[in-house]
């Protein structure tokens, strides 16, 4: 039983033999009935009461009647499930739609219907269903909702069957199931400018030469197709046939979201946690950055990506763009604390070429993991840190005083080496600190004179 998906109820069989198994159904009733039964029926015995045998007789055989019955009925019901939606953030509520169908010729008597859910996701929820006529149909609903990440699985829906008198409860179960992904909470920022930023497509973009190989660094030879307002009259005399100019394109904008996931750079645990806010931090920029235009790429202390990524990253244009915000939302849907303890895999990574501009999440730093973090802004076309300040963090969930000092001394070595480094104290504003960091990037380039497009 899935989304779309039809099947016909099958028995649980958790102990073996079908007698045991039905009989492992009885309710409260159906074992008072039989206990009382045999009672009866001994006490008939004993007494050489003929009458009382019957009725004892009676009460024993009508449960196990039952019990029979409703192990060997074989209700053909179809089931579907769908989500909506299917990915919804931390927090937020999805709602899941079920519907049954009796493809069968016979009614059906009373269901009830329970589905299996996670306990994050809430109680399990049951549903009694009248008798469903041939070829009838039921449909019901119910909410879920989780304050933290992750894939959570829905299903199997079970049956359970009874029998008009109450005296067997069984339960048959599909085998299917869905999945829920959370991802983490997206913060929606303003748009800013960062000076030294690779712009996008805006008026201050980037224009690089559409190159096709080595002979394109000069003017390249007429080509059928080409427009004759291109031909460069200088060329073509010198070498006697026709050369045109070369194109230009604009060069689409690359950003770099740098994810620290170590397990010792956080501490505390929890939808409110300092590994949460970067998770929901980082999440937020790649979408801003994706509805800019900008070729985006998630990247974390061990090295890796986001599966399927290109070498450029996601491509913020065209109808891949929600495709894209889609794998790297359940990359981070799943993302969990690293075994690392160095940010050295990061840095081999970037190094290897310019990477736009670099957008970085990071927990406690110690000495070593600061320097290494400083050298990484040396290949960018802008450095934006945002610290997690884990003397508040810690001491608004313990109230023990932490020293500061160390944390500032992290920001200013990053500072020192180009970042535009802010300290994240606990509950601080995504968007806030946003704009924090483009008023103090816009100082940073009038006091050196840069000129940002």
């Amino acid at each position: 039983m899935s989304a779309g998906g039809t099947g016909q109820a099958e028995p649980d069989r958790g102990e073996a033999g079908g007698v045991r198994t039905a009989l492992s159904g009885l309710t409260t009733r159906g074992r008072s009935f039989l206990a009382a039964g045999i009672a009866a029926a001994i006490c008939a015995y004993v007494l050489g009461q003929s009458d009382l045998l019957r009725v004892g007789l009676l009460l024993a055989v009508l449960p196990l009647l039952c019990a029979t019955v409703l192990y060997h009925t074989r209700y053909r019901v179809a089931a579907t499930r769908r989500l909506a939606p299917a990915r919804v953030p931390a927090g937020s509520e999805a709602r899941v739609h079920l519907r049954m169908d009796n493809v069968s010729r016979l009614p059906t008597g009373l269901l009830m219907l329970q589905d299996r859910v996670p306990y994050v996701l809430g109680p399990r929820p049951r549903f009694v269903l009248d008798r469903v006529e041939p070829g009838g149909r039921r449909e019901v609903s119910y909410r879920v909702r989780s304050d933290l990440r992750g894939r959570y699985p829905l299903g199997p829906l079970q049956l359970r069957l009874t029998d008009p008198f109450g005296m067997c409860e069984l339960t048959r179960s599909f085998s299917a199931f869905d999945t829920l992904t959370v991802i983490p909470r997206v913060e929606p920022l303003p748009p800013v400018r960062f000076s030294g930023e690779a712009k996008g497509y805006g008026d201050g973009r980037q224009r690089s030469l559409a190159l096709a190989g080595e002979d394109d660094v000069i003017p390249r030879g007429y080509r059928y197709g080409d427009d004759l307002r291109r031909v460069h009259w200088r060329s073509t005399a010198r070498y006697g046939e026709l050369m045109v100019r070369r194109e230009e394109q604009p060069r689409r904008s690359r950003c770099t979201v740098l994810l620290d996931t170590r397990g010792g750079a956080y501490e505390g645990a929890g939808p409110d946690s300092a590994f949460e806010w970067a998770v929901s931090g980082a999440a937020s920029v790649l979408v801003h950055m994706l509805e800019r235009g900008f070729s985006v790429r998630l990247l974390t202390d061990t090295g890796s990506a986001v599966p399927g990524e290109g070498g450029d990253g996601f491509s913020g244009s065209g109808p891949e763009t929600a495709d894209a915000a889609g794998l790297m939302m359940d990359t981070l849907a799943v993302i969990d604390h690293s075994d690392g303890t160095g940010l050295s895999r990061s840095y081999d990574v970037l190094r290897g070429g310019n990477e736009g501009l670099l957008v970085a999440f990071l927990g406690d730093l110690d000495e070593e993991q600061a320097a290494t973090v400083a050298k990484m802004s040396r290949r960018t076309g802008g450095a934006v840190a945002f610290v997690l300040d884990p003397d508040t963090w810690v001491r608004e969930a313990t109230d023990v005083p932490r020293p500061g000092d160390r944390h500032e001394e992290r920001l200013r070595v990053l500072r020192e080496a180009g970042w535009t480094a802010l300290s994240v104290p606990r509950g601080a504003p995504l968007n806030a600190l946003w704009q924090q960091a483009d008023r103090v990037r816009s100082g940073l380039a009038a006091v050196s004179g840069e000129t940002g497009a």
